[in-house]
């Protein structure tokens, strides 16, 4: 088949830049998805805002503005802007939905037009996904995925002699750890002072509660960062999806604690790969019976390990693939 992906991110990227810190959720999901179709026979090519073409693994790049009607496509892919597909010719048309969209956001952001005229099939994520996706948003029927995470998590060596007391935040700031720091400094910190956290960026940092910035280099550095900690703590957000970061750390084997907000219930198995918690005073309990009951701890990664590596890329594009 003739496959195309259409993305107007204000990121540029190709294959090439799997690894870079500035890879979000849509753009990671567009470069294995295009690559994994790619093996499996089809011809692929990806618009965005890349700055110069080329072929990488046999998918073609090509800037957005290149892209035209004069190539009729079997499928057509686009990343949250319905209104790419005017730019080609498809047979069958599908929409990736990051966000929630509310019709009244939908209409202002002149997705309705375009939404009627191509009818769209939508990837949803999940349940909670699902759950609040306007009904109307839905009306040409949807596709259910689960993302998986970049081969590097699945391949890196687990190493228990570098796991240090020590736990981690590697969402974005604006899924709620401003929240997660005022925990960790009024219920966390004052009951074990032995323990350190490891922060995205914030002006809350503070290291006089062993609250520190981590490395906020690329996926590689990420990635070390999250093999020295003992636990993965993640509130959860409204706006959250799925919650990449939480499929990395289980990938990686590190327990996570969540408050189960957005799509978090859904990447925690309550008492067998970490904890949802129903309250912040349960979220806080619940972290410090981590780093304070090692058999526990063990538990939970024993279970981990046993689950790791049944997420993969290749098999999210034939999952894709049998439902359109």
């Amino acid at each position: 088949m003739k496959i195309c992906f259409l993305d107007n991110s204000i990121i540029p990227y190709t294959y090439n830049d799997l690894n870079s810190k500035h890879i979000r959720g849509g753009e990671n999901a567009i470069i294995h998805l295009s690559n994994e179709l790619s093996k499996l026979g089809n011809e692929i090519v990806v618009y965005n805002n890349c700055k110069d073409s080329c072929v990488i693994n046999d998918v073609k790049w090509f800037n957005i503005n290149q892209a035209n009607k004069s190539v009729y496509y079997d499928l057509a892919f686009t990343n949250n802007d319905i209104g790419l597909f005017n730019k080609i010719n498809a047979k069958k048309y599908i929409a990736f939905s990051h966000s929630i969209q509310s019709i009244e956001k939908f209409i202002r952001k002149g997705q309705l037009f375009s939404y009627l005229k191509y009818k769209p099939k939508i990837v949803l994520l999940g349940k909670y996904h699902k759950e609040n996706r306007n009904y109307l948003l839905k009306l040409f029927g949807t596709i259910n995925l689960e993302w998986a995470v970049d081969p590097l998590f699945l391949e890196t060596k687990l190493d228990e002699s570098l796991i240090e007391n020590r736990a981690i935040f590697t969402s974005r700031r604006d899924r709620n750890l401003d929240l997660l720091i005022k925990l960790w400094i009024k219920d966390i910190f004052p009951k074990n002072k032995s323990i350190k956290f490891y922060s995205t960026p914030s002006e809350l940092i503070n290291n006089d509660f062993n609250i520190f910035a981590r490395n906020f280099d690329d996926k590689k550095t990420m990635v070390n960062d999250l093999l020295k900690s003992k636990v993965l703590l993640v509130p959860g957000h409204k706006g959250e999806l799925y919650c990449i970061a939480a499929e990395e750390a289980r990938e990686l084997c590190i327990p996570i604690v969540t408050l189960g907000i957005g799509s978090l219930s859904e990447r925690v198995e309550h008492g067998i790969t970490g904890f949802i918690a129903k309250t912040p005073e349960e979220f806080a309990n619940y972290t410090l019976k981590i780093f304070n009951d090692e058999n526990l701890w063990k538990d939970l990664r024993n279970n981990l390990i046993k689950l790791r590596g049944t997420k993969k890329w290749d098999k999210v594009a034939f999952n894709l693939l049998s439902q359109i």
